[in-house]
């Protein structure tokens, strides 16, 4: 298990690197977007260019992002039991999640996109918009997104396997709804105890 740790590791602080260095291009894209936008509208001017490499920005951006995000466990996930379950089930459901539903999903996505870009790399595909540019860095941002984020299901599953096993702690520690619900009640009693002596003559 120690190697499989050590694996999740350098999984982690690659997916770490990437995501950081990443979220510039949030910044390069809104400067990219307000500089197309004042040329239109002060010289009537405009660049399919300009336009598609603000899309391939945000794209790469949100591409690029997404394993980061897995790791930081902050995919938008919509809660109507899994908050009422144990710590133990819950990694029971990620777990399960992870082997049944992401993982054939990016390596069937993975498997998909390596020939989509190799044709269009070859190919030397370009936008069918005048003016456009080449297309074939596009498709590539989507392979290595999926790629990167298969490394991070990877990651996730290992982590997932050892707090199980207690072979590491649980980095994202959780309060069941029951719980957290028992304890703000608590919060509460104790809040309404001490306004109640306050109170009292």
């Amino acid at each position: 298990m120690a190697g499989l740790l050590a694996l999740s590791r350098t999984i982690d602080r690659i997916n770490e690197f990437i995501g950081r260095w990443v979220s510039w291009l949030i910044l390069f894209a809104i400067l990219v977007s307000a500089g197309n936008a004042v040329i239109r509208k002060v010289f009537d001017t405009s660049s399919n260019a300009w336009l598609e490499l603000q899309w391939y920005l945000f794209g790469a951006a949100f591409m690029l992002a997404a394993a980061y995000t897995l790791k930081q466990n902050d995919h938008i996930r919509i809660d109507i039991v899994y908050g009422m379950f144990s710590r133990r089930v819950q990694h029971w459901i990620d777990l399960l999640g992870h082997l049944f539903f992401l993982m054939p999903f990016v390596v069937l996505m993975v498997i998909y996109f390596v020939p989509y870009v190799s044709l269009s790399f070859h190919s030397g595909e370009m936008s069918t918009n005048a003016g456009g540019l080449i297309v074939w860095p596009a498709k590539a941002i989507l392979l290595v997104g999926f790629f990167l984020l298969a490394l991070q299901g990877v990651s996730e599953i290992i982590k997932k396997i050892a707090i199980m096993r207690g072979d590491m702690d649980d980095p994202n520690p959780f309060i069941s709804a029951h719980e957290q619900a028992r304890l703000e009640a608590e919060a509460l009693a104790e809040e309404a105890k001490a306004i109640a002596g306050e109170v009292r003559p």
